[in-house]
Protein backbone atom coordinates (compact mmCIF):
# COMPACT_ATOMS: atom_id res chain seq x y z
CA UNK A 1 0.00 0.00 0.00
CA UNK A 2 1.37 3.85 -0.72
CA UNK A 3 0.77 5.88 2.19
CA UNK A 4 1.13 9.80 1.91
CA UNK A 5 1.40 10.94 5.33
CA UNK A 6 0.66 14.78 5.76
CA UNK A 7 1.57 16.13 9.52
CA UNK A 8 1.12 19.63 10.79
CA UNK A 9 4.91 19.69 12.01
CA UNK A 10 7.94 17.29 11.32
CA UNK A 11 7.25 13.78 12.97
CA UNK A 12 10.79 13.90 13.32
CA UNK A 13 12.84 13.83 15.95
CA UNK A 14 10.18 13.01 17.73
CA UNK A 15 10.47 15.16 20.27
CA UNK A 16 6.65 15.52 21.73
CA UNK A 17 3.90 13.88 22.00
CA UNK A 18 2.59 14.73 18.85
CA UNK A 19 5.66 14.13 17.12
CA UNK A 20 5.99 10.67 18.94
CA UNK A 21 2.56 10.09 17.92
CA UNK A 22 2.79 10.56 13.85
CA UNK A 23 6.32 9.03 14.13
CA UNK A 24 5.32 5.75 15.55
CA UNK A 25 2.41 5.95 13.06
CA UNK A 26 5.32 6.15 10.08
CA UNK A 27 7.28 3.58 11.57
CA UNK A 28 4.80 1.00 12.19
CA UNK A 29 3.72 1.35 8.13
CA UNK A 30 6.98 1.32 7.02
CA UNK A 31 7.65 -2.04 9.35
CA UNK A 32 4.77 -3.95 7.92
CA UNK A 33 5.93 -3.67 4.57
CA UNK A 34 3.98 -0.21 3.38
CA UNK A 35 5.40 2.42 1.49
CA UNK A 36 5.20 5.71 3.45
CA UNK A 37 5.91 9.15 1.94
CA UNK A 38 6.07 12.08 4.35
CA UNK A 39 5.54 15.89 3.58
CA UNK A 40 5.22 17.83 6.86
CA UNK A 41 4.87 21.62 7.43
CA UNK A 42 7.57 23.22 9.16
CA UNK A 43 7.57 26.51 11.16
CA UNK A 44 9.41 28.68 12.92
CA UNK A 45 8.64 26.61 16.04
CA UNK A 46 8.81 22.80 14.91
CA UNK A 47 11.37 23.75 11.74
CA UNK A 48 12.49 20.01 10.23
CA UNK A 49 15.62 19.65 10.19
CA UNK A 50 16.66 17.17 6.99
CA UNK A 51 20.13 17.02 7.71
CA UNK A 52 19.34 15.87 11.30
CA UNK A 53 17.28 13.06 9.91
CA UNK A 54 19.06 9.48 9.50
CA UNK A 55 19.72 8.83 6.25
CA UNK A 56 17.85 5.35 6.38
CA UNK A 57 14.83 6.95 7.24
CA UNK A 58 14.89 10.32 4.82
CA UNK A 59 15.47 7.17 2.32
CA UNK A 60 12.32 5.36 3.55
CA UNK A 61 9.86 8.30 3.69
CA UNK A 62 11.98 10.86 1.22
CA UNK A 63 10.34 13.51 3.47
CA UNK A 64 10.22 16.86 3.00
CA UNK A 65 8.81 20.17 4.27
CA UNK A 66 7.17 23.38 3.66
CA UNK A 67 7.46 26.27 5.83
CA UNK A 68 4.71 28.21 6.63
CA UNK A 69 4.95 31.14 9.28
CA UNK A 70 1.98 30.16 11.84
CA UNK A 71 2.90 32.66 14.44
CA UNK A 72 0.25 35.00 15.59
CA UNK A 73 -1.18 36.97 13.56
CA UNK A 74 -3.08 39.99 15.24
CA UNK A 75 -4.20 41.32 11.63
CA UNK A 76 -4.74 37.65 10.45
CA UNK A 77 -6.53 36.29 13.46
CA UNK A 78 -9.31 39.98 13.44
CA UNK A 79 -10.21 38.94 9.88
CA UNK A 80 -11.03 35.39 10.51
CA UNK A 81 -13.07 36.95 13.43
CA UNK A 82 -14.92 38.87 10.75
CA UNK A 83 -15.52 36.39 8.35
CA UNK A 84 -16.15 33.11 10.69
CA UNK A 85 -12.54 30.83 9.76
CA UNK A 86 -11.13 29.10 12.32
CA UNK A 87 -7.64 31.07 13.17
CA UNK A 88 -6.22 28.02 14.86
CA UNK A 89 -6.80 26.36 11.78
CA UNK A 90 -6.13 28.64 8.90
CA UNK A 91 -3.02 29.48 9.83
CA UNK A 92 -1.93 26.46 8.54
CA UNK A 93 -2.72 26.48 4.98
CA UNK A 94 0.42 27.96 3.11
CA UNK A 95 0.00 28.62 -0.91
CA UNK A 96 3.48 27.01 -1.25
CA UNK A 97 1.79 23.86 0.56
CA UNK A 98 -0.94 23.87 -1.71
CA UNK A 99 1.54 24.12 -4.83
CA UNK A 100 3.81 21.42 -3.51
CA UNK A 101 0.96 19.36 -3.18
CA UNK A 102 -0.38 19.63 -6.07
CA UNK A 103 2.89 18.73 -7.99
CA UNK A 104 3.02 15.33 -5.67
CA UNK A 105 0.34 14.36 -6.38
CA UNK A 106 0.57 14.88 -10.05
CA UNK A 107 3.26 12.87 -10.27
CA UNK A 108 2.51 10.21 -7.51
CA UNK A 109 -0.27 7.88 -7.02
CA UNK A 110 -1.57 6.64 -3.49
CA UNK A 111 -4.06 4.31 -1.96
CA UNK A 112 -4.07 6.39 1.50
CA UNK A 113 -3.70 9.78 2.53
CA UNK A 114 -3.34 10.45 6.34
CA UNK A 115 -3.89 13.52 7.68
CA UNK A 116 -1.75 13.98 10.81
CA UNK A 117 -4.60 16.01 12.74
CA UNK A 118 -7.10 19.02 12.36
CA UNK A 119 -4.57 21.62 11.26
CA UNK A 120 -3.13 19.72 8.06
CA UNK A 121 -7.40 19.81 6.67
CA UNK A 122 -7.64 22.86 5.10
CA UNK A 123 -5.84 21.01 1.97
CA UNK A 124 -8.64 18.64 1.59
CA UNK A 125 -9.66 20.22 -1.38
CA UNK A 126 -6.12 20.37 -3.25
CA UNK A 127 -6.02 16.27 -2.32
CA UNK A 128 -9.26 15.80 -3.37
CA UNK A 129 -8.98 17.41 -7.42
CA UNK A 130 -5.70 15.98 -7.28
CA UNK A 131 -6.02 12.49 -6.04
CA UNK A 132 -8.21 9.40 -5.65
CA UNK A 133 -7.01 8.29 -2.88
CA UNK A 134 -8.96 7.35 0.32
CA UNK A 135 -8.34 10.12 2.62
CA UNK A 136 -8.46 9.44 6.42
CA UNK A 137 -7.86 12.02 9.20
CA UNK A 138 -5.91 11.01 12.45
CA UNK A 139 -7.69 12.48 15.18
CA UNK A 140 -5.15 13.30 18.21
CA UNK A 141 -7.24 15.73 19.91
CA UNK A 142 -10.96 16.88 20.02
CA UNK A 143 -9.35 20.29 19.39
CA UNK A 144 -12.59 22.13 19.89
CA UNK A 145 -13.29 19.95 23.59
CA UNK A 146 -9.47 21.71 24.62
CA UNK A 147 -10.44 24.85 23.75
CA UNK A 148 -13.96 24.74 25.67
CA UNK A 149 -12.04 23.21 28.84
CA UNK A 150 -9.45 26.24 28.38
CA UNK A 151 -11.91 28.59 28.16
CA UNK A 152 -13.63 27.50 31.55
CA UNK A 153 -10.77 27.60 33.40
CA UNK A 154 -10.10 31.26 31.47
CA UNK A 155 -9.52 34.12 34.67
CA UNK A 156 -9.07 36.52 32.23
CA UNK A 157 -12.57 38.14 31.72
CA UNK A 158 -11.70 39.76 28.24
CA UNK A 159 -10.15 36.23 26.76
CA UNK A 160 -12.78 34.29 27.87
CA UNK A 161 -15.28 34.85 25.34
CA UNK A 162 -13.21 34.92 22.87
CA UNK A 163 -11.98 31.11 23.53
CA UNK A 164 -15.72 30.29 23.56
CA UNK A 165 -15.94 31.49 20.47
CA UNK A 166 -12.91 29.56 18.98
CA UNK A 167 -14.13 26.72 20.36
CA UNK A 168 -17.44 27.01 18.68
CA UNK A 169 -16.46 27.93 16.22
CA UNK A 170 -13.82 24.61 16.17
CA UNK A 171 -16.61 22.28 16.82
CA UNK A 172 -18.89 23.55 13.49
CA UNK A 173 -15.31 22.98 11.58
CA UNK A 174 -14.51 19.33 12.95
CA UNK A 175 -17.96 18.54 12.11
CA UNK A 176 -17.81 20.01 8.52
CA UNK A 177 -14.66 17.87 7.74
CA UNK A 178 -15.99 14.98 9.50
CA UNK A 179 -18.21 15.16 5.81
CA UNK A 180 -15.14 15.33 3.79
CA UNK A 181 -12.94 12.35 4.68
CA UNK A 182 -13.44 8.55 3.74
CA UNK A 183 -12.23 7.77 7.43
CA UNK A 184 -11.49 8.83 10.67
CA UNK A 185 -8.55 7.01 13.43
CA UNK A 186 -9.72 8.06 16.68
CA UNK A 187 -7.09 7.99 19.16
CA UNK A 188 -9.44 7.00 21.70
CA UNK A 189 -12.58 5.16 22.19
CA UNK A 190 -14.15 8.55 24.08
CA UNK A 191 -12.95 10.89 21.03
CA UNK A 192 -14.57 8.36 18.70
CA UNK A 193 -17.82 7.99 20.52
CA UNK A 194 -18.25 12.26 20.34
CA UNK A 195 -17.39 12.20 16.51
CA UNK A 196 -19.96 9.43 16.39
CA UNK A 197 -22.36 11.44 17.40
CA UNK A 198 -22.51 14.64 15.01
CA UNK A 199 -24.33 11.90 12.47
CA UNK A 200 -21.63 12.39 10.08
CA UNK A 201 -21.77 8.67 9.07
CA UNK A 202 -18.36 8.64 8.45
CA UNK A 203 -16.60 5.39 9.63
CA UNK A 204 -14.72 5.50 12.64
CA UNK A 205 -12.34 3.63 14.36
CA UNK A 206 -9.83 3.66 17.42
CA UNK A 207 -6.80 3.56 16.65
CA UNK A 208 -4.63 4.55 20.23
CA UNK A 209 -1.31 5.59 20.71
CA UNK A 210 1.39 2.59 20.71
CA UNK A 211 4.88 1.96 21.40
CA UNK A 212 7.26 -1.06 21.30
CA UNK A 213 7.22 -2.76 24.96
CA UNK A 214 10.30 -4.70 24.20
CA UNK A 215 11.83 -1.13 23.94
CA UNK A 216 11.24 -0.10 27.71
CA UNK A 217 12.67 -1.72 30.45
CA UNK A 218 11.27 -1.49 33.77
CA UNK A 219 12.99 0.54 35.80
CA UNK A 220 12.40 1.74 39.27
CA UNK A 221 15.76 3.25 40.94
CA UNK A 222 16.78 2.67 44.49
CA UNK A 223 16.22 5.58 46.87
CA UNK A 224 13.82 7.94 47.98
CA UNK A 225 10.87 8.74 45.69
CA UNK A 226 11.49 11.05 43.04
CA UNK A 227 8.31 12.69 41.48
CA UNK A 228 7.92 14.20 38.84
CA UNK A 229 6.29 15.72 35.16
CA UNK A 230 8.09 15.64 32.10
CA UNK A 231 5.97 17.45 28.87
CA UNK A 232 6.15 19.96 26.41
CA UNK A 233 5.44 23.59 28.27
CA UNK A 234 4.40 25.37 25.22
CA UNK A 235 0.92 23.38 25.47
CA UNK A 236 -1.42 25.23 27.47
CA UNK A 237 -3.07 22.39 29.62
CA UNK A 238 0.74 21.32 30.48
CA UNK A 239 1.74 24.55 31.90
CA UNK A 240 -1.64 25.74 33.63
CA UNK A 241 -1.30 21.82 35.64
CA UNK A 242 2.50 22.23 36.36
CA UNK A 243 1.56 26.01 37.82
CA UNK A 244 -2.25 24.52 39.59
CA UNK A 245 0.24 21.70 41.01
CA UNK A 246 2.68 24.43 42.49
CA UNK A 247 0.46 26.74 43.62
CA UNK A 248 -1.97 24.44 45.30
CA UNK A 249 -0.44 20.53 46.00
CA UNK A 250 3.30 21.19 46.11
CA UNK A 251 3.61 23.27 49.30
CA UNK A 252 1.50 21.07 51.30
CA UNK A 253 3.27 18.06 50.12
CA UNK A 254 6.70 19.24 51.45
CA UNK A 255 4.90 20.83 54.85
CA UNK A 256 4.49 17.40 56.03
CA UNK A 257 7.16 15.99 54.13
CA UNK A 258 10.36 18.03 54.07
CA UNK A 259 12.37 15.44 52.27
CA UNK A 260 10.09 15.32 48.97
CA UNK A 261 11.31 15.78 46.12
CA UNK A 262 9.95 16.78 43.02
CA UNK A 263 11.56 17.09 39.43
CA UNK A 264 9.99 19.38 36.66
CA UNK A 265 11.18 18.80 32.97
CA UNK A 266 10.30 19.90 29.45
CA UNK A 267 11.06 21.96 26.29
CA UNK A 268 10.22 25.28 26.33
CA UNK A 269 9.75 25.51 30.62
CA UNK A 270 8.48 28.90 31.28
CA UNK A 271 11.82 31.03 32.71
CA UNK A 272 10.24 32.23 35.65
CA UNK A 273 9.39 28.03 36.60
CA UNK A 274 13.15 27.94 35.70
CA UNK A 275 14.00 30.15 38.25
CA UNK A 276 11.65 29.31 40.86
CA UNK A 277 13.28 28.21 44.09
CA UNK A 278 10.23 26.32 45.77
CA UNK A 279 11.58 23.20 48.79
CA UNK A 280 12.17 20.28 47.07
CA UNK A 281 11.86 21.20 43.27
CA UNK A 282 14.27 21.06 40.38
CA UNK A 283 12.99 22.43 37.13
CA UNK A 284 14.81 22.35 33.94
CA UNK A 285 14.13 22.78 30.39
CA UNK A 286 14.52 20.31 27.74
CA UNK A 287 16.26 17.10 28.77
CA UNK A 288 18.83 15.12 25.88
CA UNK A 289 17.53 11.58 26.63
CA UNK A 290 13.56 11.43 27.54
CA UNK A 291 13.57 7.86 28.25
CA UNK A 292 16.86 7.84 30.74
CA UNK A 293 15.29 10.86 32.30
CA UNK A 294 11.90 8.90 32.89
CA UNK A 295 13.95 5.75 33.75
CA UNK A 296 16.00 7.85 37.11
CA UNK A 297 12.88 8.54 38.72
CA UNK A 298 9.68 6.96 40.20
CA UNK A 299 6.01 8.67 40.01
CA UNK A 300 4.74 11.29 37.52
CA UNK A 301 2.21 13.52 38.05
CA UNK A 302 -0.31 14.69 35.38
CA UNK A 303 -2.26 17.36 37.06
CA UNK A 304 -3.97 18.34 33.35
CA UNK A 305 -7.49 19.79 33.31
CA UNK A 306 -7.72 21.01 30.04
CA UNK A 307 -6.54 17.93 27.58
CA UNK A 308 -8.49 15.64 25.45
CA UNK A 309 -6.70 13.12 23.67
CA UNK A 310 -4.16 10.76 25.03
CA UNK A 311 -1.25 11.92 27.16
CA UNK A 312 2.20 10.19 25.16
CA UNK A 313 4.10 10.59 28.17
CA UNK A 314 1.97 8.75 30.32
CA UNK A 315 2.19 5.76 28.10
CA UNK A 316 5.72 5.79 28.18
CA UNK A 317 6.29 6.08 31.82
CA UNK A 318 3.98 3.14 32.44
CA UNK A 319 5.62 1.15 30.00
CA UNK A 320 8.96 1.74 32.25
CA UNK A 321 6.87 0.79 35.29
CA UNK A 322 6.15 4.18 36.66
CA UNK A 323 3.58 4.94 38.99
CA UNK A 324 1.22 7.52 37.43
CA UNK A 325 -0.59 10.11 39.80
CA UNK A 326 -2.82 11.90 37.25
CA UNK A 327 -6.38 13.64 36.94
CA UNK A 328 -9.30 11.69 35.62
CA UNK A 329 -9.20 14.21 32.41
CA UNK A 330 -4.81 13.36 31.98
CA UNK A 331 -5.26 9.66 32.21
CA UNK A 332 -8.56 9.90 29.06
CA UNK A 333 -8.65 6.69 26.77
CA UNK A 334 -6.19 4.82 28.63
CA UNK A 335 -8.10 1.00 29.65
CA UNK A 336 -6.45 1.95 33.32
CA UNK A 337 -8.18 1.05 36.59
CA UNK A 338 -7.72 3.26 39.48
CA UNK A 339 -5.61 1.74 42.59
CA UNK A 340 -4.66 -0.97 40.31
CA UNK A 341 -2.25 0.70 37.76
CA UNK A 342 -2.92 4.06 37.94
CA UNK A 343 -3.44 6.59 40.60
CA UNK A 344 -6.55 8.97 40.28
CA UNK A 345 -7.02 12.77 41.57
CA UNK A 346 -8.94 15.56 40.63
CA UNK A 347 -8.56 18.36 43.53
CA UNK A 348 -5.41 19.44 45.30
CA UNK A 349 -6.87 17.44 48.41
CA UNK A 350 -7.49 14.27 46.40
CA UNK A 351 -3.65 14.62 44.82
CA UNK A 352 -2.28 14.96 48.15
CA UNK A 353 -3.51 11.89 49.59
CA UNK A 354 -2.47 10.02 46.63
CA UNK A 355 1.23 11.66 46.93
CA UNK A 356 1.03 11.02 50.87
CA UNK A 357 -0.11 7.46 50.30
CA UNK A 358 2.76 6.45 47.95
CA UNK A 359 5.64 8.24 50.27
CA UNK A 360 4.22 5.85 53.48
CA UNK A 361 4.10 2.40 51.21
CA UNK A 362 7.35 2.80 48.42
CA UNK A 363 6.69 -0.59 47.45
CA UNK A 364 2.72 -0.03 46.88
CA UNK A 365 4.02 2.56 44.14
CA UNK A 366 6.27 0.11 42.54
CA UNK A 367 3.66 -2.57 42.22
CA UNK A 368 1.44 0.13 40.94
CA UNK A 369 3.97 0.92 38.56
CA UNK A 370 4.45 -3.03 37.23
CA UNK A 371 0.51 -3.63 36.76
CA UNK A 372 1.01 -0.11 34.42
CA UNK A 373 3.76 -1.85 32.45
CA UNK A 374 1.68 -4.85 31.96
CA UNK A 375 -1.36 -2.76 30.68
CA UNK A 376 0.75 -1.33 28.21
CA UNK A 377 1.77 -4.45 26.71
CA UNK A 378 -1.69 -5.73 26.50
CA UNK A 379 -3.48 -2.62 24.86
CA UNK A 380 -0.81 -0.54 23.38
CA UNK A 381 1.91 -2.51 21.43
CA UNK A 382 1.86 -0.89 18.14
CA UNK A 383 2.65 -4.10 16.12
CA UNK A 384 -0.66 -4.81 17.17
CA UNK A 385 -2.21 -1.25 16.37
CA UNK A 386 -0.64 -0.55 13.03
CA UNK A 387 -2.25 -3.91 12.12
CA UNK A 388 -5.85 -2.62 13.37
CA UNK A 389 -5.17 0.74 11.23
CA UNK A 390 -4.38 -0.90 7.83
CA UNK A 391 -7.70 -2.98 8.47
CA UNK A 392 -9.36 0.22 9.05
CA UNK A 393 -7.68 1.43 5.68
CA UNK A 394 -9.12 -2.12 3.52
CA UNK A 395 -12.68 -1.74 5.56
CA UNK A 396 -13.15 1.76 3.88
CA UNK A 397 -16.07 1.85 1.40
CA UNK A 398 -15.00 2.49 -2.21
CA UNK A 399 -14.98 5.88 -3.44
Amino acid sequence: MRILQLCNKPPYPPMDGGAKAMHNITRGLLEAGHQVKVVCISTPKHPLRVASIPEDYRAQTAIEGVFVDTGLNIVDAFTDLVTADNYNISRFFSPDMDIRLIQLLSQEEFDIIHLESLFVTPYIPTLRRYSKAKIVLRSHNLEHVIQERIAQGERNFLKRPYRKFLARQLKQYEQAVLKQVDGVAAITAADALHLESHGSGTPIATIPFGVWPAEFEAAWPPGPLIFFHLGSMDWLPNEEGIRWLLRNVWPSVIQKHPGAQLHLAGIRMPKDLIRTRLPGTTVTGRVPDALRYLAQRHVMLVPLFSAGGMRVKIIEGMAMGKCVISTTMGAEGIPCSPGHNILLADTAQAFIEQIDLVLAEPIRAEQIGMQSMALVRQYHNNTLIIQDLLAFYHGLPPK
